[in-house]
């Protein structure tokens, strides 16, 4: 029997593991084992994650003993210290979203490094996974850039996550039924990254804010935070920041819930420089960005793209003409063809990628490429 570890940081690298599992399914050549590399968040949100799927569970001292068929993940962390060939993918909307901030002191010589530099992808003169999974033909050209020695390990695979929204488009109406939407309301969802450029790192009141200008008879609010917001602060903490939004009638996803069943469901979208931002106007939800313009972003990657065509939220202006602002089409054709060169495509070419590692013949059955399920949507 083969064995297959899945190594799991923090949630939101969990979460887009997940996508991959279903293509393991119903073969009984495989054991599928999880591990928690290097635990270091200040609650047990991972370790109750991991938990959650009902999994053989290795202690990260035990997990590094063993030898693995193949080991997935989506973080470099932990990479190095387990033996088995690695499959590396991005836990957002690709490696090569940001461009990172210049030191004041840099030097003439210093270069930007991005998801795709050779100091994530190389340690000691080799490349640390056997396999690269990017989502789009332009991030092999920045990998050629930033480090070419990984370029022969490298695949693109497109957008597992995305080909899922796609997949549930369909049912969009089951979807808010399952988040209690009223037929005659509308639903937006806010949603922000980590860091203190975020949107909600920039507004610590932003849902105050929402939930003020909106009337409820109209509007239904939904608020999806980064798991990294969570696991800092945790659970209870985030609730008691919000309580007064939750009393409102914010409907708050936990950080292992589902935030695309909710973008599906959404009318509209206020976010930032985040992936669940891009992928909102890929799909054509109308966005509205809370962000101030300083974020790092790599020219022609989707995010730079949204930032350059959505129109911003002013606070200082009534919030509902804002919400019907912009081009929606527009930004939507823009971003969709930045998001993935393979449309359709991600289950096949990455489980074709994963077989190959394994040294196992692909089995012969359908390729399941499942839309969300409602019950991964998890209010508090």
């Amino acid at each position: 029997m083969k064995s297959v570890l899945v190594m799991v940081p923090y949630i939101v690298a969990g979460n887009r593991l997940l996508d991959l599992l279903p293509l393991l399914e119903a073969d009984h050549r495989l054991q599928v084992i999880f591990t928690i590399p290097e635990p270091w968040e200040s609650w047990r949100a991972t370790d109750d994650f991991v938990a959650a799927q009902g999994g053989v569970v290795l202690p990260w001292a035990q997990a590094r003993r063993g030898e693995y068929d193949l080991v997935l993940a989506a973080s470099q962390r932990g990479i190095d210290e387990v033996t088995g060939p690695v499959l590396l993918i991005p836990h957002g909307g690709g490696f090569a979203q940001y461009r990172p901030w210049r030191p004041p002191d840099a030097g003439h010589g210093w270069s930007p490094q991005v998801g795709l530099g050779a100091g994530q992808l190389m340690r000691e003169g080799r490349v640390r996974a056997d396999s690269i999974v990017l989502v789009h033909d332009r991030e092999m050209d920045v990998l050629a850039e930033a480090c070419p020695q990984a370029v022969p390990a490298a695949i693109v695979a497109g957008d597992i996550a995305l080909d899922r929204l796609t997949a549930g488009l369909p049912f969009r109406e089951h979807y808010r039924r399952g988040l209690g939407v009223p037929t005659d309301r509308r639903l937006v969802m806010v949603t922000s990254t980590w860091s203190d450029r975020s949107a909600y790192g920039r507004h610590p009141d932003l849902f105050e804010r929402v939930l003020d200008e909106l009337p409820p008879e109209r509007f239904q609010v939904v608020g999806v935070l980064h798991p990294q917001i969570w696991s800092h602060h945790s659970l209870w903490q985030i609730r008691s920041w919000l309580a007064d939004s939750l009393r409102a009638g914010l409907t708050l996803l936990r950080p292992e819930g589902s935030w695309r069943a909710a973008l599906i469901a959404a009318d509209h979208v206020i976010g930032d420089y985040g992936s669940v931002t891009g992928y909102a106007a890929g799909i054509g939800k109308p966005v509205l960005l809370a962000v101030n313009g300083t974020q790092p972003l790599l020219p022609g990657t989707p995010s730079a793209v949204v930032a350059e065509h959505a129109p911003r939220w002013d606070p200082g202006s009534p919030l509902v003409p804002q919400l019907f602002c912009g081009d929606t089409a527009d930004v939507a054709s823009r971003v969709s063809a930045l998001l993935s060169s393979r449309p359709g495509e991600a289950a096949a070419i990455l489980r074709t990628e994963m077989y190959r590692l394994l040294g196992l013949p692909e089995p012969v059955r359908a390729i399941p490429v499942s839309p969300v399920r409602m019950a991964e949507v998890l209010p508090c």
